[in-house]
């Protein structure tokens, strides 16, 4: 004979497991790139992914200070996430909104995003301290790895812009 569960002490353990309630909602506005380059003989394109605490591949972003525009953001950003001084910065790709919780706060995030060449030395990466990892992948790979969503879209956009644009 097969015993019945007891729904009460499921639902205790349920109930005892949730997080406290949301206090606050945060809105925070970011800015980054997809960062390409030619490479090689063959002139490979390649996008430059981070790894970030999470082992979760993704583009360098990070927030905006106040008196920075979007575009000058990125510039930063880029810098200080990946060493490469050098750049042209082109299109504005779009925007991605996305939320987490942060303790007992609702975060909103708006990442501005733009089509980025590096210029220079590309191989002489300088990731910060917080990162997993950081490389150059083929194009194809390189949207294969990023695990968000819309900014592998952000991605795809940016590559049509360099095939159309000649880059």
């Amino acid at each position: 004979m097969m015993k019945r569960p007891k729904p009460i002490k499921g639902f205790r353990q349920l109930v005892q497991r949730r997080r406290p309630a949301i206090n606050e909602v945060v809105r925070e506005a970011t800015s980054g790139g997809v960062i390409f380059r030619r490479h090689g003989e063959k002139r490979e394109l390649q996008i430059l992914l981070v790894q970030d605490a999470k082992n979760r591949w993704t583009i360098p972003k990070g927030h905006i200070e106040p008196g920075e525009s979007a575009k000058q953001t990125a510039r930063r950003e880029i810098q200080e996430e990946t060493g490469i001084e050098q750049m042209k910065i082109y299109n504005w790709l779009g925007k991605v909104n996305f939320r987490y919780r942060r303790q007992q706060s609702l975060v909103l995030i708006t990442m501005q995003v733009f089509l980025v060449e590096a210029l220079g030395d590309t191989d002489k990466l300088k990731p910060e301290e917080w990162m997993n990892g950081i490389a150059w992948f083929a194009a194809a790979e390189a949207v294969d790895k990023i695990e968000y969503e819309d900014i592998g879209k952000l991605v795809l956009l940016g590559l049509t812009k360099i095939r159309q644009n000649k880059l």
